[in-house]
């Protein structure tokens, strides 16, 4: 170490006596006086070739004093970095090489001082290559030696797999976060001496124009990180194509994508935003070489939790993905903002602009979900009917179905944002969102559907009661519910005055024909033929109200409300009627015994026999009510 001090003292002398002595010989006398006094040796030195030494002598000295120096270090087998004396040394260096080449490059006109940069690139190039070794080697030890999670208020998140002692310079095995419930957390993946080791290495490789082997030491590292903590959280986007899930899986993996997802943007993705601030630096000389390793850091992962959430929004629009799809679109939406920070500079902007189309591409496909749901209540077929009237079960499934959805807050927000509404035939209910216009337009599409089903019964009065049971079953699933909030107090109103139609025609072609049997003509007929007539009239009531009773005994009425409101219209309306006629066939003459043979149903019996209507099972098939 003294030959090289004393040759770099000669090389600074030299350079010092030759520039000066340019203009000022005397001065040059001077320095070489003081050098002679201090050694008599170097004035032996220095005066022996310094009259015709060319300038480019000063950078080849240093150089070969440098090379000396810095061969030591990059053909050593063991880390630099393992003493800090060496790694000190050695970065002086470095930076003693980096100002010769600043220093002499802009006399690279001469040839000599060319060949000299070229020597001198070349060892630069050795330097960078081993401060890229050291740097991959600084992480690994670093991440296996020290990696814990400092969170406000939270504990120990994370841990290594590796507890024995380790000098970090074996394989080893990637430490990876654990799940946390609270997001709430910063990761200090590396220890604040590695940091800072770092940041010295990275200082000199980006200024060194080496900033891009930096950055991708640095990501290759800390990728590993990333890909395997969101594969301990259960995420396996990584090793299994989404597109590739079968039905029964995709919930699973879609609650494992949303925690993974979570900790992903709130939590691993800032704490390496804050790591690679730390160490490349917070300076416009840095930003780049940091924002350049921060993506290629987060790249891999985040694209594939993104590409499986876009392989969500491009699978089937059947109607029982719905709820799968909301949960993902959600977790897209409540992360925006974090998604819109981290990934806002240049070589992010692809990221943020993916989750931006996938989020868009999630609202589609919810859209497009409603309009399969109409075409599967316009292609459900018209089957048998469903027996004694009752509800049919696509009323029972889209009923159900959309409560459901409108419980979700979310849904709105989709539909509000860029929905084409479609058109709704019916105006004058004014629907007040894309929402409610949607939600209006699938009831018309349903009651259009049910009307054609109500076609199949051949009796006028049983199709009115299918109908009837439909439209009260609809009323009462829209009324104090969020989907009659959507719709509105005059839908509900209208839809309340069908069913009460629908009630008036079936007592009209069910019960009419009875109760004009029972009318009493009040012209003057003769005895006899007022006998005969009413005879006749209570033979018709007797087979008449007999097989109706019988036939819709087995008939179905869902609500007990809208059962009792039946069987009260009916007997209010056909008892009075039937206490008269039988008043006035016992007032008729030589008829009296004729009435206690032939009376079948006294007015307690027409009682009890309206009130056993409607006793048949209500709901077709499994299901909900």
């Amino acid at each position: 170490m003294a030959e090289n001090g004393e040759e770099k003292l000669i090389a600074v002398a030299r350079h010092i006596a030759k520039t000066l002595g340019h203009t000022d010989n005397a001065m040059a006398d001077d320095i070489l006086q003081i050098f002679s006094n201090f050694d008599g040796r170097l004035r032996e030195k220095l005066t022996e070739t310094l009259p015709d030494e060319p300038a480019v002598s000063v950078l080849d000295q240093t150089l070969k004093s440098l090379d000396r120096q810095i061969s030591r270090y990059v053909t050593v087998d063991q880390p630099i970095w393992s003493d800090s004396a060496d790694a000190a040394t050695f970065l002086d260096a470095v930076d003693e090489l980096v100002a010769a080449i600043r220093e002499w490059t802009p006399m690279a006109a001469d040839k000599a001082v060319t060949a000299c940069l070229d020597r001198a690139e070349d060892l630069l190039q050795q330097c960078m290559f081993r401060l890229e070794e050291e740097f991959k080697l600084l992480m690994e030890r670093g991440g296996v030696d020290s990696f814990d999670s400092v969170g406000r208020g939270s504990g120990n998140d994370l841990d290594s797999d590796d507890d024995e002692e380790n000098d970090g310079y074996d394989d080893v095995e990637v430490p990876v976060a654990h799940p946390v419930s609270d997001y709430n957390i910063i990761i200090d993946a590396l220890p604040s001496g590695t940091v800072n080791d770092l940041h010295e290495i990275s200082k000199r490789m980006v200024g060194a124009g080496y900033g891009k082997e930096c950055s991708l030491a640095y990501s290759l590292c800390r990728r590993e990180f990333l890909e395997e903590s969101l594969s301990r959280l259960g995420f396996l986007g990584l090793q299994k194509s989404s597109s590739a899930l079968r039905d029964d899986d995709d919930e699973v993996e879609i609650d494992k994508w949303i925690k993974a997802i979570n900790m992903a943007v709130r939590v691993f993705y800032p704490s390496e935003r804050r790591l690679c601030d730390r160490v490349f630096g917070y300076s416009s000389a840095t930003a780049a070489a940091a924002d350049l390793s921060f993506m290629e850091a987060c790249r891999v992962s985040s694209v594939e939790l993104l590409k499986f959430a876009n392989g969500v929004a491009m699978g089937s629009r059947a109607p029982d993905r719905l709820f799968k799809i909301l949960d993902v679109y959600e977790a897209v939406k409540d992360l925006m903002p974090e998604i819109e920070v981290l990934f806002a500079d240049q070589y992010c902007l692809f990221i943020r602009n993916e989750a931006l189309g996938v989020w868009k591409r999630l609202g589609e496909s919810i859209r497009g979900i409603f309009m399969e749901l109409e075409n599967l209540i316009r292609r459900d077929p018209v089957k048998a009917a469903v027996p004694g009237g009752g509800l049919h079960p696509i009323t029972r499934y889209v009923m159900n179905y959309l409560r459901a959805a409108c419980s979700r807050p979310t849904l709105e927000q989709v539909f509000d944002e860029n929905a084409v509404p479609p058109v709704v035939v019916d105006r004058s209910l004014s629907p007040s969102s894309p929402l409610a216009v949607q939600m209006a337009w699938i009831m018309e599409v349903l009651e259009g559907n049910l009307e054609a089903k109500s076609k199949i019964y051949r009796d006028p009065a049983l199709s009115s009661v299918f109908m009837m049971n439909n439209g009260r079953y609809i009323v009462k699933k829209v009324k104090d519910d969020e989907l009659g909030s959507l719709l509105g107090d005059d839908w509900v109103r209208k839809h309340t005055a069908k069913v009460r139609q629908y009630h008036v025609t079936y007592q009209r072609s069910s019960w009419n024909k009875i109760l004009n049997a029972l009318k009493l003509d009040n012209s003057n007929l003769s005895p006899n033929v007022a006998s005969k007539a009413m005879k006749e009239k209570l033979k018709l009531f007797n087979s008449q109200f007999e097989e109706i009773c019988r036939t819709q005994s087995s008939w179905a009425i869902f609500d007990e409300q809208l059962k009792e409101e039946l069987k009260n219209s009916i007997a209010a309306a056909l008892v009075p009627a039937y206490t008269s006629f039988l008043d006035r066939l016992n007032n008729i003459q030589d008829i009296a015994k004729y009435a206690e043979k032939h009376v079948k149903f006294v007015v307690e019996d027409v009682e009890a026999w309206i009130d056993g209507l409607f006793q048949g099972t209500a709901v077709s098939g499994s299901g909900r009510k």
